[in-house]
């Protein structure tokens, strides 16, 4: 079997494409359902975000092509289309990627620490639709540790990076007092939370937080003194912000053109900054044609990320060995448990035949013979039965020439103390 790794992600792959390929948390239960459903699959997660969306797969050589055949029309998408953007890697590869998407290398923001608790959420997933047997289990257990050494060990994840902090960072070179502008976040999840948080730094006061559940966004907005409100009532907040930044897990776009026509309106044309993160995207593209209208999307944010993306470079340089060692510990680990097989049958084969003499020995026993006679003959069983099939092989090995085969019977039979030739 073959652990594969078969993806998108924001270095291959447009916003157009990857919101496409993304998953709803409504669709993740059903996609894993049936990608475990293929012949040729035997174990399966999924990680889907704003920047990515991966399969990680226990699979048969052949199954790499069917897997993305499977995706492409789970999404309606044409195959050649995803084969165009899509990328694989293969056992010791695959663990590798799945390490450095755990620690932020391979994010758009260089270590940005969000991805470790989205990949989380993708295992714990995949435990709950029965997706995960021994070989994922511990791939992803392992590379939780990995991680974890790579954040307690580097200083990779001590600066304020991330998409959220980048969408602020550009928000705050549109507006020359940042302070008394007035903010509309769309969503209540992780990243919104981070937004808030990193508005809130920069000086923002004034934010109101919209949400499909009310609820949610009273959660979120009581942490920082904001207004909230239903995705009803956005069109009488959008007239009265400066600032949007949206991401939800809508599958259609929550914000169009004409709303924020009618808001531009009520504004006298006041501009309105944006950044959708969402993948899905949550404001329709058209709304970026519109004159006082300044809409940036996650790809956008590129500038800003590869400003802080240096300032983390040196530990992600240490990262990237914590993640060799990692790799070369699971694989170490991955051929113990591959013998695992080979010793359980090795060791019923040698119990069958130890409960075959003993039955024996026990018959000669009850029917009156010399005990030392019956030891003697049991032990001289045991010897021939259990050496006879490695006596075989050796002189076939030996007679073929097959060096390889001696050096390694040498290695496993003999005991290296002993002083006897």
């Amino acid at each position: 079997m073959t652990l594969l790794a078969l993806g998108i992600n924001h270095k291959t792959a447009t916003v157009a494409v990857r919101e496409r390929v993304a998953f709803t948390p409504t669709q993740l239960e059903s996609a894993l359902t049936q990608l475990r459903h293929i012949p040729q699959v035997r174990e399966a997660a999924v990680l889907s975000t704003c920047n990515r969306t991966e399969l990680y797969c226990v699979t048969e050589p052949s199954g790499e092509r069917i897997i993305l055949d499977w995706l492409s029309h789970f999404h309606g998408l044409p195959v050649d289309d995803l084969t165009s953007c899509a990328y694989h890697y293969l056992d010791n590869d695959a663990a590798r990627h799945l390490m450095r998407v755990a620690v932020g290398l391979d994010s758009m923001v260089l270590g940005e620490p969000q991805i470790l608790g989205q990949l989380k959420d993708a295992y714990q997933s995949a435990r709950q639709a029965s997706g995960l047997g021994g070989e994922l289990e511990l791939l992803f257990q392992h590379t939780f540790s990995v991680a974890k050494q790579v954040r307690t060990r580097t200083g990779i994840g001590q600066n304020p990076v991330s998409v959220a902090y980048a969408a602020v960072s550009l928000a705050s070179r549109i507006f020359d007092d940042f302070g008394r502008s007035r903010a509309l976040l769309i969503g209540a999840g992780e990243t919104i939370e981070l937004v808030a948080r990193h508005l809130r730094e920069a000086g923002v006061r004034d934010m109101v937080v919209a949400n499909r559940t009310r609820e949610r966004a009273e959660v979120l907005a009581s942490e920082f003194n904001a207004e909230a409100i239903s995705l009803n009532e956005i069109p009488d907040a959008l007239a009265r912000s400066d600032i949007v930044i949206s991401s939800t897990a809508a599958p259609l776009p929550i914000l169009g053109k004409g709303m924020a026509e009618r808001a531009l309106k009520k504004r006298r044309h006041r501009p309105i900054f944006m950044v959708d993160i969402a993948v899905p995207r949550d404001i329709e593209p058209e709304v970026g044609d519109l004159d006082d209208v300044f809409l940036y999307t996650v790809d956008d944010l590129n500038e800003v990320i590869q400003e802080n993306r240096r300032h983390r470079q040196a530990a992600a340089d240490q990262a990237e060995s914590l993640i060799e060692h990692g790799v070369n510990v699971w694989l170490h680990e991955r051929r113990i448990r591959g013998g695992g097989g080979l010793i359980r049958r090795f060791r019923d084969q040698a119990s069958e035949v130890r409960t075959h003499s003993e039955q024996q020995a026990l018959a000669r026993l009850a029917r009156g013979e010399d005990p030392e006679t019956v030891v003697r003959l049991l032990a001289h069983q045991l010897t021939n039965r259990l050496l006879h099939r490695p006596t075989v092989a050796l002189r076939e090995a030996s007679g073929s020439e097959r060096r390889d085969l001696l050096a390694a019977a040498e290695s496993l039979l003999l005991d290296p103390s002993s002083t006897k030739p």
